[in-house]
């Protein structure tokens, strides 16, 4: 078949790779997201998708607004099969989903229809999931709510980071893409119905969201730091200014400690939350690199009964 793939981020490269390495279907175009600003200066960096592409020679689309008349005329004029799409970013309008004759086909990392939506590995992380994956299916107008195609799963470890486990995703999903693209050819793959039952919305983590409640059990705070790691990364209050915890370990020995409050030994700080307390590996003072959490204990000279989370931001 001939392709039109979508995707911007760097998940959505491996999926890419395996669809030009793969043989059997023509890559005639990419579109992604606009060039965007990035590092201390702000200069405008293609995306992770539009380089790759380039390193390949593949004609790279940038539209504004994937609805742009002059994108549209582009994507009629080289006739895709079928448009494969990890991670692109911007919502598909029914004028672009009818150019393909076999439509426009999603990787989305999550089992199909459990956490429909931006966010699906974050959330499944924050839930408690045990098991994940990721599922190709036809894009429809409504979200993620498209017939499916195929699924792989994935076990969540216990000290998966979103980071950690949408990497394995990424080249897990990366091979389920490229099959069902094989099977839309052989006519041998056909989509399913979603099920009505077991539908979950997983909408973009926001900053409040990934806020640390230790009123809550250790179990929850390890979730929220591990399914907001790396971004938009947990965090709580410390003297009034934000503190990120970016990696934490449930200490359940320690259960002296109220909700939030320190102890510190020579090589460990302890917080307390509505359980046992949680270890602070590493964490990440405002405006500052990321450090071991004793190394930060031992700057700051905590006081006895000094808690984290005590009053707002200044």
């Amino acid at each position: 078949m001939k392709l039109v793939f979508a995707g911007t981020p760097e998940v959505a490269v491996p999926a890419l790779d395996a669809l030009i390495a793969s043989g059997r279907h023509e890559v005639a175009a990419v579109v992604t997201r606009p060039d965007a600003p990035a590092g201390r200066g702000r200069k405008l960096v293609a995306s992770p998708v539009a380089q790759r592409a380039e390193e390949a020679g593949i004609e790279v689309l940038k539209p504004a607004r994937p609805r742009d008349e002059d994108f549209l005329a582009r994507l009629r004029e080289i006739a895709p099969d079928c448009c494969p799409v990890v991670a692109y970013g911007a919502l598909l309008p029914k004028v672009a989903l009818d150019v393909p004759a076999r439509g426009w086909v999603n990787l989305h990392f999550s089992l199909l229809p459990a956490w429909r939506g931006a966010a699906p590995v974050q959330h499944s992380i924050m839930s408690g999931d045990e098991t994940t994956g990721a599922s190709t299916f036809l894009i429809e107008e409504g979200l993620d709510s498209g017939p499916v195609y195929g699924v792989v799963t994935e076990d969540v470890r216990p000290t998966d980071t979103s980071g950690d486990l949408l990497t394995r995703l990424a080249f897990a999903g990366a091979g389920l893409l490229a099959a069902t693209m094989d099977g839309i050819e052989d006519g041998a793959l056909h989509a399913v119905p979603q099920p009505a039952d077991g539908v979950s919305l997983a909408p973009k983590i926001t900053v409040e969201d990934a806020r640390l409640d230790f009123a809550a059990p250790a179990l929850r705070v390890d979730r929220v730091v591990r399914g907001c790691t790396p971004a938009p990364g947990a965090w709580t209050v410390f003297r009034g200014e934000r503190l990120k915890v970016v990696q934490a370990l449930p200490a359940p020995e320690r259960t002296d400690l109220a909700p939030g409050e320190l102890a510190v030994a020579k090589n460990n700080v302890w917080a307390g939350t509505g359980s046992h307390a949680v270890e602070l590996l590493w964490v990440q003072p405002q405006g500052r690199k990321p450090m071991r959490g004793a190394d930060w204990a031992r700057g700051v000279r905590i006081a006895p009964g000094e808690k984290l989370a005590a009053g707002d931001v200044g």
